[in-house]
């Protein structure tokens, strides 16, 4: 008798839509690698071909100021997971787990604690013991994972893709879902003769297309450079992907590439919500880890405290919401912190006190937060300071202001992104600056202490 009354229970919790009220939203939460803020032809890039995330923006929110609190993608993730600073949370490397006790309390956990059925594919990227048992469905993998295996001519994207839908089949409608794909792309296979290797039927995508190299990729903007960032490994990896004209058009065009791939299985994945009518209850959010050069100042990969290293898309489509509320684009200030208070939110729970970051719902919805929303946020990255130099700083929606850590007496920059987009003049030494460098510096000092 026991047994059956909670049976009921459940099915009274999981199956409201009989009793005439909206049953708990699904979440599908998409995570690229290394993908910038600007490689969406939604965002203005007239090279790339986005079409099923364009349609996310033109029914959703396009946050145009997202954020990561730390480029690299261990990190990053662990903020993602935890709603936390890294200082707060932790780690800081490739190696390090999450304690059981962190773990319960992120995003995923705290969902399928509250009944959620809740799946994993992908790049975990936290830490070397995966949580597979923790998840109701686990296709997670360590490291970086490989796009091609030997003998098998299924590119990663497209497996993962395939995963979704597999997914997606075994719910039951018993449970709402929470499922998380974190793809590779378009992160480099590093030191593979092709570093961004494409599904073949994208091979030939974009062969005559002339990227633009960006204007900061420049000689001169690479020696205004600290020696130390010039000898670290962004500028290696330079070398062998965007030092000649055609090694940058080959790398940018496979990235865009890449870019694509994620753009089908996202349609794939679309359809498929379509198909079993529950796309009406699935909100869907499409973000990326953190960004990536394309040779702006000597650099590749990320990890520096410039904009196309820390700033990143994100896209949420409420299906839920009024006509009214779609193509919006928002100026807030948004960070990867935000976005598992975000996802707890849909579900209806609370964020945990721990947790750093604040639900963007109310942006969604074109309500005014309260209290009022941030206008600045701490940058931290201290993770391989032998290969990449440890930074931290501020960025407000004004100035970006940099410290390098390893230099004794530390180095400094200073940019006015209102007007100069680019980070082209450093301002540092600019007497008119001098105000809003010390109010910089200043609020350095308080939010390294205070975000612990």
């Amino acid at each position: 008798m026991r047994s059956l009354c909670i049976v009921v229970a459940l099915s009274a919790l999981f199956c409201t839509a009989e009793a005439g009220e909206t049953p708990r939203p699904n979440i599908l939460f998409l995570l690229a690698d290394d993908m910038r803020f600007d490689a969406m032809s939604c965002a203005g890039n007239p090279v790339i071909q986005t079409p099923k995330i364009d349609s996310l923006a033109s029914r959703g929110v396009m946050f145009k100021n997202h954020f990561v609190t730390t480029s690299i993608c261990c990190v990053s993730r662990a903020s993602i997971f935890s709603g936390q600073y890294a200082r707060r949370h932790g780690i800081e490397d490739f190696h390090t787990d999450f304690t059981p006790a962190a773990l319960a309390q992120t995003y995923p956990m705290l969902l399928r604690a509250a009944g959620y059925r809740v799946g994993f594919i992908g790049k975990f990227g936290v830490g070397d013991k995966l949580p597979a048992k923790e998840f109701d469905y686990w296709k997670g993998f360590p490291g970086q994972g490989r796009f091609f295996e030997k003998n098998d001519p299924d590119h990663l994207t497209k497996k993962m893709g395939d995963q979704a839908l597999e997914f997606l089949k075994g719910c039951d409608g018993t449970k709402p879902f929470c499922l998380a794909i974190s793809f590779k792309a378009p992160h480099a296979q590093d030191g593979a003769e092709r570093e961004f290797p494409p599904d073949a039927r994208d091979a030939k995508l974009y062969a005559d297309a002339e990227v633009a190299v960006p204007k900061t990729a420049d000689e001169a903007f690479f020696l205004r450079l600290p020696e130390f960032v010039q000898k670290s490994e962004g500028h290696r990896r330079w070398t062998r992907r965007f030092a000649t004209p055609d090694m940058f058009q080959a790398t940018t065009r496979d990235y865009f590439r890449l870019v694509t791939g994620i753009d089908r299985e996202v349609g794939r994945i679309l359809t498929a919500l379509d198909e079993m009518k529950v796309a009406d209850n699935t909100v869907v959010v499409f973000t990326s880890d953190n960004g990536f050069f394309f040779g702006e100042r000597g650099m590749a990969d990320k990890w520096l405290m410039y904009e196309e290293s820390i700033r990143v898309p994100l896209i949420i489509y409420d299906p839920r919401q009024p006509a009214a509320r779609r193509a919006q684009k928002s100026d807030a200030m948004t960070l990867n912190i935000d976005l598992a208070p975000t996802l707890l939110d849909i579900a209806g729970l609370p964020a945990p006190q721990a947790m750093q970051g604040r639900s963007v719902l109310p942006l969604v919805r074109g309500e005014t937060p309260a209290p009022a929303w941030r206008t600045e946020f701490f940058y931290e990255h201290h993770t391989e300071p032998k290969i990449i130099p440890r930074s931290e700083g501020v960025r407000n929606e004004r100035y970006s202001y940099i410290r390098w850590m390893d230099a004794d007496p530390v180095i400094e920059e200073l940019y006015d992104i209102q007007a100069d987009a680019l980070e082209e003049r450093n301002l540092i030494a600019a007497p008119e600056q001098k105000a809003a460098l010390d109010a910089l510096r200043a609020r350095w000092a308080v939010l390294s202490k205070e975000l612990k």
